[in-house]
């Protein structure tokens, strides 16, 4: 097979998130999904199908497609069932809140919605009434509603049309505007791009408990700057679209919250101490009684978060914790697995579970209402998920893997007092994953690794007992293709730092013989890339193993991995340097393999590997001579606030920093090929940064490739024949610059 045709093919094999959407019912003893475009409902231990509501009730609805997948990366907003739509129960499970035909703007999807009456069998559209309109300039048909809920009592729908949040009613259809100041400056219920990328805020607006009124964010984007994308090909005159982006040292979103009453429609604002344009406001929670509402605040360097008590009633506010660190602290998405709505109440809401680094290592604490902390998990390891609890019987479930950081293990301990970690995944290794069920009881158990095929399973806990012994994980594990020639190892630098990496070596691989290095690299701290799963070697975006390359991936220091905070802030206000650096270090120990063809090294990164790819090739010209880089970011004083300021520090306080990390600075060094890939419609790392790039490599005549792709955005996915021109594109760069097979 061809180089071309294998990296086509291999996009095609590259894993993905494939689960179809399960909403727990309230016993945590069953749940339900979506199976050939109807609901059913699955009850555990044996596993029972019940069809809620059959394919034929909701054929009105159209269900000829799935639904479009969220922006790769990232899970947002309601998932796509396998019928193609999403869904919501009430709490009494007799209205179903029906989600189809979204329409995505950046991470925000808006949709057609109705409502299914299980006791009357009717299905309706809601929001109908509502005209078409824009939103940042983008067009919505009508009735297309964003972050849709039923209200807790079953009767009442709240939902954002045109930045205003709206309740309609249910039996009678009337919608009430709640809010009526909501503009594109102003947002009532969401977020601009920089709070739901980097913050993982999509869905801005919570029912309280008892149905009469709705706490919400609103953005007040009055300071904020506009980027401005420019579509060129989709009519004679170019069309101008707008985003409001915050980015390095300029004005953020400032962010409040209210309680709006639906009897009064009136708002009370919630008082918290400090200057909205210098915090954050990442998450807020109903106490489950009612009673409270809880919110988090960050300021703006995202060094220090206050939780804050605060009454719905008077708007008043007091800290119950807090917490700062000398680099950053992580919010909720990045140590409980998951952005979204939710908080982890324990004890009927009397206390919560929250995780921290302050003894160095990510571990696990109840805290009460009144800030009283128990640590519950400890020990020089990290804590990487929160998967479940079972209160029942005092058992707190987490992922950690203390012994290697490229898999992943299900532990225990005890819900209310320090407690030694006990292993409940078994002896295979790999990267094991657990769902479950509201109750405890329950957990649908996930694995692979670079030698086994994805597989899974349901168990009950806590005997961690299969429900089939038939359809074990054992019983399914089944060879990747790519078992034979994948191979983890530890290296470790001149400078003593000891990575973890993958090589994944050609079929006919001979020793004796000298090959090409590809080297993958992300290595920022919003994702890592050595992990022992499944297709490992498909992170390259090569992969081919009759290719006649060898594909390797090393993890230095910053990125997310369980190695203890001091790993992962070692790279705080210095991005693009000490983790680049660790990539050379790590790169000059593996030429020295005797396998390996120190003429032929080429590397490929894509977002804060494009960016890392420049920098690599700029700074160590001696050691990489091809570079093939997607979406980088060449200069990080043009990116977002919450993303570079968390990690680079909050001008013009380092602002020497970024200078010197910046790949631009570099770029009179490059001496190898480039490839230069970018959406010119890419709303999340813009295209100002290469056309700045571009300036300075003509300025010092370094020659280099370049390939803008019209209206695209960050993956560089949309439009026909895009992924194919990409990986052909890629290949033939790669072929012409650092030939295949071995020497």
């Amino acid at each position: 097979m061809s180089l071309h045709r294998s990296l086509l093919l291999f996009i095609a094999l590259l894993p993905v998130a494939a689960n179809a959407q399960i909403n727990w019912n309230k016993d945590g003893n069953s749940y339900t999904t979506v199976e050939d475009n109807a609901i059913v409902e699955i009850t555990l231990p044996a596993m029972t199908k019940t069809t809620v509501v059959s394919a034929d009730q909701l054929a009105p609805l159209g269900l000829n497609a799935p639904a479009r997948p969220a922006e790769a990366g990232r899970a947002r907003g309601p998932r796509g069932g396998a019928g193609g739509f999403s869904y919501q129960f009430s709490d009494d499970h007799q209205s179903i809140l029906l989600f189809t035909k979204p329409i995505r703007i950046y991470h925000d999807a808006f949709y057609s919605c109705w409502v299914f009456n299980r006791k009357t069998g009717q299905l309706t559209r809601v929001a109908a009434d509502r005209p078409a309109t824009t939103v940042l300039t983008y067009n919505l048909p009508a009735g297309y509603i964003l972050n849709a809920k039923l209200s807790p009592d079953g009767n009442r729908l709240a939902y954002v049309y045109d930045n205003n949040i709206y309740s309609e009613d249910l039996t009678t259809q009337t919608a009430t505007a709640l809010t009526t100041d909501g503009n594109d400056k102003m947002l009532n219920g969401w977020f601009d791009y920089a709070y739901s990328e980097e913050l993982y805020t999509i869905d801005g607006f919570r029912w309280s408990p008892d149905s009469k009124s709705i706490a919400y964010w609103q953005n007040n984007l009055a300071h904020v700057g506009t980027f401005y994308l420019i579509n060129n090909t989709d009519s004679v005159y170019p069309r101008i679209i707008p985003i409001p982006f915050s980015k390095v040292g300029t004005p953020i979103a400032e962010a409040r919250i209210g309680v709006v009453s639906l009897a009064t429609k009136t708002t009370k604002w919630i008082n918290i101490d400090g200057d909205p344009a210098s915090h954050y406001l990442p998450r807020m929670e109903w106490n489950p009684d009612g009673g409270s509402i809880i919110v988090q605040q960050l300021n703006r360097a995202q060094n220090h978060s206050k939780l804050l008590l605060c009454n719905p009633s008077t708007g008043e506010s007091k800290s119950i914790y807090e917490e700062s660190d000398s680099a950053w602290i992580d919010i909720r998405a990045f140590w409980a697995h998951g952005g979204g709505i939710g908080w982890d109440w324990l004890d009927n809401g009397k206390a919560f579970l929250w995780a921290s680094e302050k003894d160095g290592w990510r571990h696990l604490f109840r805290i009460t209402l009144d800030g009283h902390e128990t640590l519950l998990t400890n020990g020089a390891y990290d804590v990487t998920s929160i998967n479940g609890w079972d209160e029942k019987n005092n058992i707190l479930y987490f992922g950690a893997s203390p012994a290697n950081a490229t898999q992943r293990y299900l532990f225990k301990t005890s819900l209310t007092k320090p407690g030694a970690a006990v292993r409940v995944t078994g002896d295979l290794p790999g990267t094991h994953g657990y769902s479950f069920s509201p109750n405890g009881r329950w957990a649908e158990h996930s694995f692979s690794s670079h030698l086994y095929m994805p597989a899974s399973e349901w168990l009950s806990m806590p005997d961690n007992k299969p429900l089939d012994p038939a359809a074990t994980v054992a019983a399914q594990l089944r060879p990747t293709a790519q078992a034979k020639q994948t191979e983890f190892f530890k290296i470790t630098t001149a400078d003593g730092v000891t990575m973890d990496g993958w090589i994944v070596k050609p079929a006919n691989f001979q020793p004796s013989k000298k090959y090409p290095v590809v080297f993958y690299t992300y290595s920022e701290p919003a994702g890592a890339s050595v992990s022992d799963v499944a297709n490992v070697g498909g992170r390259s975006g090569f992969f081919n193993v009759d290719s006649g390359y060898l594909f390797v991936s090393v993890e230095g220091r910053g990125t997310p991995v369980p190695k203890g905070r001091a790993w992962r802030k070692a790279a705080y206000k210095s991005i693009g340097w000490t983790n680049v650096n660790d990539q050379a270090a790590a790169a000059r120990e593996i030429l020295k393999w005797p396998f390996v063809d120190t003429s032929r090294v080429a590397v490929f990164g894509s977002s804060g590997g494009g960016s890392t790819t420049q920098n690599l090739l700029f700074r160590y010209p001696e050691i990489y001579k091809v570079g093939l880089a997607s979406a980088g970011v060449p200069n990080q004083l043009i990116y977002n606030t919450i993303y570079e300021e968390r990690f680079m520090g909050v001008l013009p306080e380092n602002r020497d920093a970024y200078i010197k990390c910046n790949p631009l600075t570099y770029a009179k060094n490059l001496r190898g090929h480039l490839l230069i890939m970018h959406g010119t419609g890419d709303h999340n790392v813009n295209y100002q940064g290469e056309e700045m790039l571009l300036n300075e490599l003509i300025k010092y005549n370094r020659q280099f490739t370049f390939m803008p792709y019209p209206n695209r955005t960050h993956g560089i996915t949309e439009g026909e024949g895009t992924i194919q021109h990409k990986m052909t594109l890629m290949a033939e760069f790669l072929h012409t610059w650092c030939p295949p097979g071995g020497r």
